[in-house]
């Protein structure tokens, strides 16, 4: 069974979270993703932790790993004219180019857009810059931290009393940057089967970055009032947040959204004499009560054990899910399982790595990683070979030369 993207080549300039990601989404789907990589600067996550084994080593990052499972890599000195030329003459053989540097970068090397679509007018280009290629901000850099901050991400992020906290890790890389990079490229590609044409798809990382924030949007549109950081707290909701439990930093997820949940978790708990009161009937008396409800809940599930008070939640319809850990999730999970979420694939210097596989399954094509990323360069005389028509000789004069570097 084909993939859904057999024959479809990218040229990936991308490098650290949001271009990979979305690459990746294109490669696991049978695009031919080629990461054009240099020796001399290397891309920073390949050099972020976590190391298999904990040994440091370029092509031993599993963050890395995860980011770019069915890639081919070629290393090229982007500083020389030869190195430029062969740059060039892969994107001409290429369907898309990919990158995520700031706005000029890529025209400084004589590999922009417009310099690439007189070689190859139906060339479908990405660009993920942090602001876009118009407006006063165009040229600032960016990282998914400062990203989350501009998008408003980060102000609403963490308790009502305390600074904002941000997301714990770089959201905007690995969400919706990705998966808009991702979509535009599959729209593009339709658009060019259907007219003939391709595109220079203008992508600003802010942008996608605020799309997850509509309700904080339109309660300013529509109401005029700015939202504030409120935690785990709803609006509409009390009980609803996260709950120790039993064991060395056990918690669990419970959320009370109707009467109807209150009742099942009062049954669950033994019907405790606090929870019976008449004042807390109703949502309006839980919501004006939070904080006291909060602290006798956590009471009360201090002492269980969490997945067994998932369960028994579950039972009586009340919508609540442990907190799991990374060990959990590979290890004992039992959907992941089922839905063969992690793929092990043998990689030629870490062994046997753990994948993810794609959120998504089709009927009709295989859904799951087939290849371990790629060593630094590991392809480069076979793509200089096959698709350069380069000879072993020159293949070996550019490396000597640091061209191939």
């Amino acid at each position: 069974m084909a993939l859904p993207l057999a024959g479809i080549r990218v040229a990936d300039f991308s490098w650290i979270g949001a271009g990979p990601f979305t690459t990746k989404l294109l490669s696991d789907f049978g695009a031919d993703v080629i990461r054009i990589e240099s020796g001399t600067r290397v891309d920073p996550v390949r050099l972020t932790p976590p190391f298999k084994d904990g040994v440091a080593g370029v092509n031993r990052s599993g963050y890395f790993t995860d980011r770019n499972t069915n890639k081919r890599s070629i290393t090229l000195n982007l500083k020389t004219e030869e190195g430029r030329a062969l740059a060039r003459n892969l994107v001409t053989q290429s369907d898309v180019v990919v990158n995520n540097f700031s706005v000029g970068t890529m025209d400084k090397l004589g590999l922009g857009y417009d310099e690439m679509s007189k070689l190859k007018p139906d060339l479908i280009y990405l660009s993920m810059s942090m602001q876009g290629a118009t407006g006063p901000d165009k040229e600032f850099i960016g990282f998914g931290l400062t990203i989350a901050a501009l998008a408003g991400l980060q102000y609403l992020t963490g308790p009502a009393d305390r600074m904002p906290v941000g997301t714990g890790t770089n959201f905007p890389d690995h969400i919706p940057n990705p998966c808009h990079g991702a979509f535009a490229v599959l729209a593009a590609l339709r658009h060019r089967r259907r007219s003939g044409q391709g595109q220079f798809i203008d992508l600003a990382q802010t942008e996608p970055t605020m799309a997850v924030l509509g309700p904080a949007i339109m309660e300013y549109t529509v109401n005029g009032t700015v939202p504030e950081r409120s935690g785990n707290d709803h609006p509409d909701a009390a009980p609803h947040g996260v709950y120790p439990c039993a064991g060395d930093d056990r918690w669990i997820a419970i959320c009370v959204m109707k009467d109807v949940h209150w009742d099942g978790l009062r049954d669950v708990l033994g019907r405790p004499a606090w929870a019976d009161e008449a004042r807390w009937t109703s949502g309006e008396g839980r919501l004006r009560d939070r904080r006291e409800i909060d602290a006798r809940l956590s009471a009360e599930t201090s002492t269980r054990e969490p997945y067994e008070l998932m369960r028994a939640l579950q039972e009586k319809h009340v919508p609540a899910g442990v907190l799991q850990r990374g060990d959990e999730l590979v290890l004992h999970d039992p959907q992941l399982a089922a839905r063969d979420h992690w793929v092990r694939l043998d990689h030629p210097e870490m062994g046997t790595t753990i994948n993810n596989s794609p959120p998504f399954r089709f009927s009709r094509s295989p859904s799951s990683p087939t290849r371990p990323a790629p060593l630094l360069g590991e392809h480069t005389t076979e793509i200089c070979r096959d698709l350069l028509g380069l000879s072993p000789e020159k293949i070996e004069l550019l490396k000597d030369q640091g061209v191939l570097a």
